[in-house]
C-alpha cells in the first residue's frame, strides 16, 4: 500500500512569506530518492531546492512554474 506524503514549501527566511516556483527539477511520475531536489523556489533574495522527504514516485504538482505559493502551501 502506498503512501501520500506532501511537499510543503518550507520556512525560506525570517520575513518571507511567499515564494515563486522556479523549475521543476522532476516531473510527475518521475521516480525521485528521498533527499534528491525537487523543485527550486524563488525569493527576494535567493533561490531555494526543496528536496523530497522519502522515495517515491511524484504523483502530482500542484504549483506550476511562476505561479506563487505561500510558506506551507
Amino acid at each position: 500500500m502506498s503512501q501520500i506524503i506532501n511537499v510543503e514549501v518550507p520556512t525560506v527566511g525570517e520575513s518571507i512569506s511567499e515564494v515563486q516556483i522556479g523549475t521543476w527539477l522532476k516531473s510527475e511520475g518521475d521516480w525521485v530518492e528521498s533527499g534528491e531536489d525537487l523543485v527550486e523556489l524563488e525569493t527576494e533574495k535567493a533561490s531555494v531546492q526543496v528536496p523530497a522527504p522519502v522515495s517515491g514516485i511524484l504523483q502530482s504538482i500542484q504549483k506550476q512554474e511562476e505561479d506563487f505559493a505561500a510558506v506551507g502551501d
